[in-house]
Protein backbone atom coordinates (compact mmCIF):
# COMPACT_ATOMS: atom_id res chain seq x y z
CA UNK A 1 0.00 0.00 0.00
CA UNK A 2 2.87 2.36 0.81
CA UNK A 3 4.53 1.61 -2.53
CA UNK A 4 1.28 2.33 -4.37
CA UNK A 5 0.94 5.69 -2.61
CA UNK A 6 4.54 6.59 -3.44
CA UNK A 7 4.03 5.64 -7.10
CA UNK A 8 0.83 7.69 -7.29
CA UNK A 9 2.59 10.73 -5.82
CA UNK A 10 5.36 10.44 -8.40
CA UNK A 11 2.85 10.18 -11.24
CA UNK A 12 0.98 13.27 -10.02
CA UNK A 13 4.26 15.20 -9.64
CA UNK A 14 5.29 14.27 -13.19
CA UNK A 15 1.89 15.38 -14.46
CA UNK A 16 2.28 18.72 -12.67
CA UNK A 17 5.75 19.27 -14.18
CA UNK A 18 4.62 18.22 -17.66
CA UNK A 19 1.65 20.58 -17.43
CA UNK A 20 3.99 23.51 -16.72
CA UNK A 21 6.29 22.54 -19.60
CA UNK A 22 3.35 22.08 -21.99
CA UNK A 23 1.97 25.50 -21.01
CA UNK A 24 5.37 27.12 -21.54
CA UNK A 25 5.73 25.56 -25.03
CA UNK A 26 2.20 26.60 -26.00
CA UNK A 27 2.80 30.18 -24.85
CA UNK A 28 6.08 30.29 -26.83
CA UNK A 29 4.36 29.14 -30.02
CA UNK A 30 1.58 31.69 -29.57
CA UNK A 31 4.12 34.49 -29.05
CA UNK A 32 6.11 33.46 -32.12
CA UNK A 33 2.94 33.36 -34.22
CA UNK A 34 1.84 36.78 -32.93
CA UNK A 35 5.22 38.38 -33.66
CA UNK A 36 5.23 36.88 -37.16
CA UNK A 37 1.77 38.33 -37.80
CA UNK A 38 3.12 41.78 -36.93
CA UNK A 39 5.60 41.52 -39.79
CA UNK A 40 8.77 40.47 -37.98
CA UNK A 41 11.14 38.25 -39.93
CA UNK A 42 11.77 34.68 -38.85
CA UNK A 43 15.11 35.34 -37.15
CA UNK A 44 13.94 38.38 -35.18
CA UNK A 45 10.71 36.68 -34.05
CA UNK A 46 12.68 33.58 -33.06
CA UNK A 47 15.24 35.56 -31.00
CA UNK A 48 12.48 37.52 -29.23
CA UNK A 49 10.49 34.35 -28.49
CA UNK A 50 13.45 32.30 -27.28
CA UNK A 51 14.91 35.00 -25.02
CA UNK A 52 11.56 36.10 -23.61
CA UNK A 53 10.39 32.61 -22.82
CA UNK A 54 13.68 31.34 -21.46
CA UNK A 55 13.64 34.23 -19.02
CA UNK A 56 9.98 33.52 -18.32
CA UNK A 57 10.76 29.83 -17.67
CA UNK A 58 13.55 30.85 -15.29
CA UNK A 59 11.19 33.19 -13.45
CA UNK A 60 8.55 30.46 -13.23
CA UNK A 61 11.16 28.06 -11.83
CA UNK A 62 12.01 30.60 -9.13
CA UNK A 63 8.32 30.79 -8.19
CA UNK A 64 7.81 27.01 -8.08
CA UNK A 65 11.02 26.45 -6.13
CA UNK A 66 10.11 29.23 -3.70
CA UNK A 67 6.69 27.69 -3.04
CA UNK A 68 8.35 24.35 -2.32
CA UNK A 69 10.17 25.76 0.69
CA UNK A 70 7.91 28.61 1.77
CA UNK A 71 4.14 28.68 1.75
CA UNK A 72 2.51 31.94 2.89
CA UNK A 73 -0.15 31.78 5.57
CA UNK A 74 -2.98 34.26 5.91
CA UNK A 75 -1.20 36.76 3.64
CA UNK A 76 -1.08 34.31 0.73
CA UNK A 77 -3.33 36.29 -1.64
CA UNK A 78 -1.37 39.51 -1.18
CA UNK A 79 1.79 37.44 -1.48
CA UNK A 80 0.68 36.06 -4.85
CA UNK A 81 -0.08 39.54 -6.22
CA UNK A 82 3.09 41.20 -4.93
CA UNK A 83 5.32 38.31 -6.03
CA UNK A 84 3.78 38.24 -9.50
CA UNK A 85 4.06 42.02 -9.93
CA UNK A 86 7.66 42.07 -8.74
CA UNK A 87 8.89 39.10 -10.76
CA UNK A 88 7.06 40.33 -13.87
CA UNK A 89 9.03 43.57 -13.64
CA UNK A 90 12.29 41.65 -13.12
CA UNK A 91 11.48 39.46 -16.12
CA UNK A 92 10.67 42.43 -18.34
CA UNK A 93 13.88 44.28 -17.47
CA UNK A 94 16.02 41.17 -17.89
CA UNK A 95 14.44 40.03 -21.15
CA UNK A 96 14.57 43.55 -22.66
CA UNK A 97 18.24 43.91 -21.72
CA UNK A 98 19.22 40.58 -23.29
CA UNK A 99 17.16 41.23 -26.43
CA UNK A 100 18.85 44.64 -26.80
CA UNK A 101 22.26 42.90 -26.93
CA UNK A 102 21.16 40.90 -29.98
CA UNK A 103 18.78 43.27 -31.80
CA UNK A 104 19.77 46.85 -30.85
CA UNK A 105 20.70 47.56 -34.50
CA UNK A 106 17.13 46.85 -35.64
CA UNK A 107 15.54 50.25 -34.98
CA UNK A 108 12.04 49.33 -36.19
CA UNK A 109 11.97 46.29 -33.92
CA UNK A 110 13.30 48.23 -30.92
CA UNK A 111 10.54 50.82 -31.45
CA UNK A 112 7.91 48.08 -31.55
CA UNK A 113 9.47 46.50 -28.45
CA UNK A 114 9.21 49.79 -26.52
CA UNK A 115 5.58 50.23 -27.55
CA UNK A 116 4.69 46.67 -26.45
CA UNK A 117 6.32 46.77 -22.99
CA UNK A 118 3.05 47.31 -21.14
CA UNK A 119 1.32 44.47 -22.98
CA UNK A 120 4.31 42.19 -22.34
CA UNK A 121 4.30 43.11 -18.67
CA UNK A 122 0.55 42.46 -18.38
CA UNK A 123 0.87 39.09 -20.09
CA UNK A 124 3.81 38.13 -17.86
CA UNK A 125 1.87 39.20 -14.76
CA UNK A 126 -1.13 37.05 -15.72
CA UNK A 127 1.02 34.06 -16.58
CA UNK A 128 3.28 34.28 -13.53
CA UNK A 129 0.23 34.93 -11.37
CA UNK A 130 -1.32 31.69 -12.60
CA UNK A 131 1.95 29.81 -11.99
CA UNK A 132 2.17 31.29 -8.50
CA UNK A 133 -1.42 30.39 -7.63
CA UNK A 134 -1.17 26.86 -9.06
CA UNK A 135 2.13 26.28 -7.23
CA UNK A 136 0.62 27.61 -4.00
CA UNK A 137 -2.40 25.30 -4.28
CA UNK A 138 -0.23 22.34 -5.31
CA UNK A 139 2.24 22.56 -2.45
CA UNK A 140 -0.48 23.41 0.05
CA UNK A 141 -2.29 20.23 -0.97
CA UNK A 142 0.99 18.29 -0.78
CA UNK A 143 1.65 19.57 2.74
CA UNK A 144 -1.89 18.78 3.87
CA UNK A 145 -1.64 15.27 2.43
CA UNK A 146 1.73 14.72 4.14
CA UNK A 147 0.35 16.04 7.42
CA UNK A 148 -2.68 13.73 7.14
CA UNK A 149 -0.41 10.75 6.43
CA UNK A 150 1.77 11.61 9.43
CA UNK A 151 -1.36 11.86 11.57
CA UNK A 152 -2.56 8.45 10.36
CA UNK A 153 0.88 6.95 10.99
CA UNK A 154 0.93 8.38 14.51
CA UNK A 155 -2.57 7.04 15.16
CA UNK A 156 -1.52 3.64 13.81
CA UNK A 157 1.61 3.66 15.98
CA UNK A 158 -0.48 4.58 19.02
CA UNK A 159 -2.96 1.82 18.21
CA UNK A 160 -0.18 -0.73 17.69
CA UNK A 161 1.45 0.36 20.95
CA UNK A 162 -1.82 -0.12 22.84
CA UNK A 163 -2.38 -3.53 21.24
CA UNK A 164 1.16 -4.51 22.19
CA UNK A 165 0.57 -3.28 25.73
CA UNK A 166 -2.61 -5.32 25.95
CA UNK A 167 -0.79 -8.42 24.73
CA UNK A 168 2.01 -7.86 27.22
CA UNK A 169 -0.60 -7.62 29.96
CA UNK A 170 -2.18 -10.86 28.79
CA UNK A 171 0.98 -12.98 28.77
CA UNK A 172 2.02 -12.41 32.42
CA UNK A 173 -1.59 -13.02 33.44
CA UNK A 174 -1.43 -16.51 31.94
CA UNK A 175 2.20 -17.20 32.87
CA UNK A 176 1.64 -16.53 36.56
CA UNK A 177 -1.20 -19.05 36.63
CA UNK A 178 0.84 -21.67 34.76
CA UNK A 179 3.96 -21.20 36.89
CA UNK A 180 1.91 -21.47 40.07
CA UNK A 181 0.45 -24.74 38.80
CA UNK A 182 3.90 -26.06 37.86
CA UNK A 183 5.15 -25.13 41.32
CA UNK A 184 2.25 -26.98 42.93
CA UNK A 185 2.85 -30.10 40.80
CA UNK A 186 6.64 -30.15 41.15
CA UNK A 187 6.57 -31.78 44.59
CA UNK A 188 3.64 -34.19 44.30
CA UNK A 189 3.58 -34.98 40.57
CA UNK A 190 6.97 -34.16 39.00
CA UNK A 191 6.17 -35.98 35.74
CA UNK A 192 3.10 -33.82 35.21
CA UNK A 193 5.12 -30.73 36.10
CA UNK A 194 7.77 -31.59 33.47
CA UNK A 195 5.06 -32.30 30.92
CA UNK A 196 3.40 -28.98 31.67
CA UNK A 197 6.74 -27.14 31.31
CA UNK A 198 7.17 -28.69 27.85
CA UNK A 199 3.66 -27.69 26.84
CA UNK A 200 4.21 -24.18 28.17
CA UNK A 201 7.43 -23.98 26.15
CA UNK A 202 5.60 -25.00 22.96
CA UNK A 203 2.85 -22.52 23.71
CA UNK A 204 5.24 -19.60 24.24
CA UNK A 205 7.23 -20.54 21.13
CA UNK A 206 4.02 -20.36 19.14
CA UNK A 207 3.25 -16.99 20.72
CA UNK A 208 6.54 -15.55 19.47
CA UNK A 209 5.82 -16.79 15.96
CA UNK A 210 2.43 -15.08 16.01
CA UNK A 211 3.81 -11.65 16.91
CA UNK A 212 4.30 -10.73 13.24
CA UNK A 213 1.01 -12.21 12.00
CA UNK A 214 -1.89 -9.79 11.63
CA UNK A 215 -4.64 -12.33 10.86
CA UNK A 216 -4.74 -16.12 11.03
CA UNK A 217 -7.32 -18.73 9.97
CA UNK A 218 -9.60 -19.84 12.79
CA UNK A 219 -8.54 -23.49 12.38
CA UNK A 220 -4.93 -22.46 13.02
CA UNK A 221 -5.96 -20.47 16.07
CA UNK A 222 -7.98 -23.43 17.37
CA UNK A 223 -4.94 -25.69 17.02
CA UNK A 224 -2.91 -23.15 18.95
CA UNK A 225 -5.67 -22.84 21.53
CA UNK A 226 -5.52 -26.60 22.04
CA UNK A 227 -1.98 -26.16 23.45
CA UNK A 228 -3.38 -23.77 26.03
CA UNK A 229 -6.20 -26.18 26.90
CA UNK A 230 -3.71 -29.04 27.28
CA UNK A 231 -1.81 -26.96 29.83
CA UNK A 232 -5.00 -26.16 31.69
CA UNK A 233 -6.04 -29.84 31.65
CA UNK A 234 -2.80 -30.67 33.44
CA UNK A 235 -3.80 -28.15 36.10
CA UNK A 236 -7.39 -29.27 36.51
CA UNK A 237 -7.23 -32.91 35.42
CA UNK A 238 -10.55 -34.63 34.74
CA UNK A 239 -12.46 -31.59 36.03
CA UNK A 240 -11.88 -29.73 32.73
CA UNK A 241 -13.61 -30.99 29.63
CA UNK A 242 -13.87 -29.16 26.31
CA UNK A 243 -16.20 -29.39 23.37
CA UNK A 244 -15.07 -27.64 20.16
CA UNK A 245 -17.36 -27.40 17.12
CA UNK A 246 -16.10 -25.46 14.10
CA UNK A 247 -17.81 -25.52 10.71
CA UNK A 248 -15.67 -25.90 7.60
CA UNK A 249 -16.44 -22.35 6.42
CA UNK A 250 -15.71 -20.90 9.86
CA UNK A 251 -12.38 -22.72 9.99
CA UNK A 252 -11.20 -20.76 6.93
CA UNK A 253 -12.30 -17.38 8.34
CA UNK A 254 -9.63 -14.96 9.56
CA UNK A 255 -9.32 -13.69 13.12
CA UNK A 256 -6.77 -11.66 15.09
CA UNK A 257 -4.23 -14.07 16.63
CA UNK A 258 -4.50 -14.97 20.32
CA UNK A 259 -7.93 -13.44 20.72
CA UNK A 260 -9.62 -16.69 21.82
CA UNK A 261 -7.25 -17.55 24.64
CA UNK A 262 -8.43 -14.82 27.06
CA UNK A 263 -12.04 -15.70 26.22
CA UNK A 264 -11.49 -19.36 27.11
CA UNK A 265 -9.32 -18.42 30.10
CA UNK A 266 -12.19 -16.31 31.38
CA UNK A 267 -14.56 -19.28 30.96
CA UNK A 268 -12.19 -21.56 32.88
CA UNK A 269 -11.68 -19.01 35.63
CA UNK A 270 -15.36 -18.53 36.33
CA UNK A 271 -16.33 -22.11 35.53
CA UNK A 272 -13.81 -24.12 37.56
CA UNK A 273 -12.30 -21.96 40.29
CA UNK A 274 -15.26 -22.21 42.64
CA UNK A 275 -16.31 -25.81 42.10
CA UNK A 276 -14.85 -29.29 42.42
CA UNK A 277 -17.16 -30.83 39.86
CA UNK A 278 -16.34 -31.56 36.21
CA UNK A 279 -17.02 -28.61 33.95
CA UNK A 280 -17.43 -28.55 30.16
CA UNK A 281 -16.25 -25.50 28.23
CA UNK A 282 -17.97 -25.30 24.85
CA UNK A 283 -16.58 -23.47 21.81
CA UNK A 284 -18.79 -23.22 18.72
CA UNK A 285 -17.86 -21.32 15.55
CA UNK A 286 -20.00 -20.69 12.47
CA UNK A 287 -20.54 -18.09 9.73
CA UNK A 288 -23.44 -15.68 10.27
CA UNK A 289 -24.25 -13.06 7.62
CA UNK A 290 -20.69 -13.30 6.20
CA UNK A 291 -19.25 -12.69 9.68
CA UNK A 292 -17.50 -15.21 11.89
CA UNK A 293 -19.46 -15.97 15.05
CA UNK A 294 -17.74 -17.71 17.98
CA UNK A 295 -19.73 -18.69 21.05
CA UNK A 296 -17.99 -19.79 24.26
CA UNK A 297 -20.15 -21.14 27.07
CA UNK A 298 -19.27 -22.25 30.57
CA UNK A 299 -21.31 -23.14 33.66
CA UNK A 300 -20.95 -20.85 36.66
CA UNK A 301 -22.39 -20.35 40.11
CA UNK A 302 -23.58 -16.75 40.36
CA UNK A 303 -23.80 -17.05 44.14
CA UNK A 304 -20.04 -17.61 44.34
CA UNK A 305 -19.20 -14.41 42.44
CA UNK A 306 -18.32 -11.45 44.70
CA UNK A 307 -20.62 -8.48 44.41
CA UNK A 308 -19.51 -5.97 41.78
CA UNK A 309 -16.97 -8.34 40.26
CA UNK A 310 -16.79 -8.07 36.48
CA UNK A 311 -16.09 -10.76 33.94
CA UNK A 312 -12.33 -10.38 34.35
CA UNK A 313 -9.41 -9.05 32.35
CA UNK A 314 -10.05 -11.39 29.43
CA UNK A 315 -13.29 -9.84 28.21
CA UNK A 316 -12.13 -6.26 28.67
CA UNK A 317 -8.95 -7.13 26.73
CA UNK A 318 -10.98 -8.52 23.82
CA UNK A 319 -13.42 -5.61 23.77
CA UNK A 320 -10.62 -3.06 23.65
CA UNK A 321 -8.65 -4.98 21.04
CA UNK A 322 -11.67 -5.40 18.77
CA UNK A 323 -12.42 -1.69 19.00
CA UNK A 324 -8.84 -0.81 18.06
CA UNK A 325 -8.86 -3.22 15.12
CA UNK A 326 -12.34 -2.57 13.72
CA UNK A 327 -13.44 0.73 15.24
CA UNK A 328 -16.72 -0.90 16.33
CA UNK A 329 -18.32 -1.64 19.66
CA UNK A 330 -20.64 -4.53 20.41
CA UNK A 331 -18.55 -7.20 18.67
CA UNK A 332 -18.33 -9.06 21.98
CA UNK A 333 -21.57 -9.77 23.81
CA UNK A 334 -22.06 -11.69 27.03
CA UNK A 335 -25.17 -13.02 28.72
CA UNK A 336 -26.28 -15.72 31.14
CA UNK A 337 -28.97 -18.35 30.81
CA UNK A 338 -29.62 -20.13 34.05
CA UNK A 339 -26.28 -21.54 35.19
CA UNK A 340 -24.56 -20.94 31.83
CA UNK A 341 -22.44 -17.92 30.96
CA UNK A 342 -22.37 -17.20 27.22
CA UNK A 343 -19.81 -15.02 25.42
CA UNK A 344 -20.42 -14.36 21.71
CA UNK A 345 -17.63 -12.95 19.56
CA UNK A 346 -18.25 -11.54 16.07
CA UNK A 347 -15.40 -10.96 13.60
CA UNK A 348 -16.45 -8.97 10.49
CA UNK A 349 -15.03 -10.71 7.42
CA UNK A 350 -16.22 -8.10 4.90
CA UNK A 351 -14.20 -5.47 6.79
CA UNK A 352 -11.09 -7.65 6.45
CA UNK A 353 -11.69 -8.11 2.71
CA UNK A 354 -11.85 -4.34 2.22
CA UNK A 355 -8.61 -3.90 4.16
CA UNK A 356 -6.92 -6.56 2.01
CA UNK A 357 -8.05 -4.86 -1.20
CA UNK A 358 -6.80 -1.46 0.00
CA UNK A 359 -3.43 -2.86 0.99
Amino acid sequence: MTLNKHSTKQQVSYFFALSLVAGWILFSLLQFKTLSNFGLDLITASIDTIISNLCLAGTGFIIVNNMRYYLPGKEKYWYVVVLSLGLSAVWLITARGIIWLFLHDNESYMLMLSQSLFIRYAMAFLLLGCITMVSLLWYTQQNETAAQERKQELEQLAKDAELFKLRQQLQPHFLFNSLNSISALAGSQPEKARHMIQQLSDFLRGTLKKEDQEWVPLKEEIAYLQLYLDIEKVRFGHRLETQIMVSEAAGQALIPPMILQPLVENAIKFGLYDTIEAVTISIEASMTNHDLSIIVTNPFDENSLPMGKGTGFGLSYIQRRLFLLFGQTGLLKSSSQGQLFIAQLSIPQTHLEEQTMLS
